[in-house]
């Protein structure tokens, strides 16, 4: 389905240029340290309050444990979120300070922290780009380049965009395995100091859990709520970029702020899904603005009605995503496999 259809009472001229916005949402980079002190306590304090919780009820029911671990997935996909902010220091003005916060989470969210900043850093800097894909995105081929494959080939692309792998296994293979290792950046020292050190300490903070509760936390509380957060987490980075009007162009058209605006989505979320995903539903804005706080970003909408409108994606719509697999060059959009099928033909 194609976006900009259901909404054809809106103006389909751009009053500004991607560029230009960027003065535009120059102002609203600062960020609050109250707020952004604030915003981390109530996520960081009920996340370990649920952990403790679910840890005392192991004696009452391993059902009501079970049932604990998704209020405590969804804080850990907030601290997640949380950590993105870091990652652009955007969260505080000290630039040390965001890091170091951002570190301490990663141990939480498996996510070694420099190494995730950097290939975060390079989503930012090349999404969009045909010519510089594979770290920080999901893989996404052209038509032609798929139909340059072979049996196997065409086979294999097929089993990774299925969303039963992508939304199945992969959350478990990037955390639990994939962030394990720097991937990508193997031949710099500071990444692998970053992996091993968040290794270290998340093998130290189980074995400490292990030591005073046994398997139980282990596999009824830790597992099942990194897998939630995880499998949250990749839909909506999937959602973010992997839509029908996204934007797609080989490096001699490719432009940093038309990619970021208009290849990133504007996800319409209930606000209490909003709050627990840290407002990265309003990716087009952060993806222009990377520094804007994320409790700026409702903020930038209320004042730019413009920006409101652009890419906008229900959740509704957003299932149809899952169907669109391949880049069509001429056509600017992505197609599913049938409908590659049929401009083939």
């Amino acid at each position: 389905m194609n976006i900009a259809s259901a909404f054809p009472t809106e103006p389909t001229t751009k009053t500004k240029s991607a560029k230009e916005w960027v003065t535009t949402l120059a102002k609203f980079r600062e960020p609050n340290p109250a707020r952004s002190n604030f915003e981390l306590l109530v996520t960081a304090l009920p996340f370990v309050g649920l952990w403790a919780l679910a840890w005392a009820s192991l004696s009452v029911s391993y059902w009501l444990t079970l049932v604990l671990s998704v209020p405590i997935a969804a804080f850990l996909l907030r601290l997640f979120t949380i950590q993105h902010d870091c990652g652009h220091g955007s969260l505080f003005k000290n630039r040390t300070a965001s890091d170091w916060v951002g570190r301490v989470i990663g141990v939480v969210t498996l996510t070694p922290y420099d190494v995730w900043r950097r290939t975060h850093a390079i989503h930012h800097s090349s999404h969009g780009n045909l010519a510089k894909r594979g770290i920080g995105d999901i893989v996404t081929l052209t038509v032609s380049e798929y139909k340059a494959l072979s049996t196997l080939g065409k086979l294999q692309y097929r089993f990774y965009r299925n969303p039963f792998f992508l939304f199945g296994f992969v959350p478990a293979w990037l955390f639990f395995v994939q962030q394990r290792f720097p991937v990508g950046l193997t031949d710099t020292k500071k990444y692998w100091v970053s992996a091993m050190l968040t290794n270290a300490t998340i093998l130290a903070i189980l074995g400490t859990i292990y030591y005073f509760g046994g398997w139980a936390p282990i596999l009824l509380i830790f597992f099942p709520s990194t897998l939630l957060a995880a499998t949250a987490g990749m839909w909506l980075f999937y959602v973010q970029h992997q839509f029908e009007d996204t934007t797609w162009d080989h490096n001699e058209d490719w432009d940093l702020h038309d990619a970021a605006l208009y290849g990133s989505s504007h996800y319409i979320l209930p606000s209490w899904v909003n709050w627990f995903s840290a407002n990265i539903g309003i990716h087009h804005v952060h993806h222009l603005y990377a520094r804007i706080p994320f409790y700026r970003l409702p903020e930038v909408l209320r004042e730019n009605a413009e920006l409101a409108k652009i890419n906008r994606m229900t959740i509704r719509e957003s299932f149809a995503s899952v169907r669109m697999h391949l880049w069509d060059e001429d056509g600017k959009r992505l197609l599913s496999f049938r409908e590659a099928r049929g401009l083939v033909a």
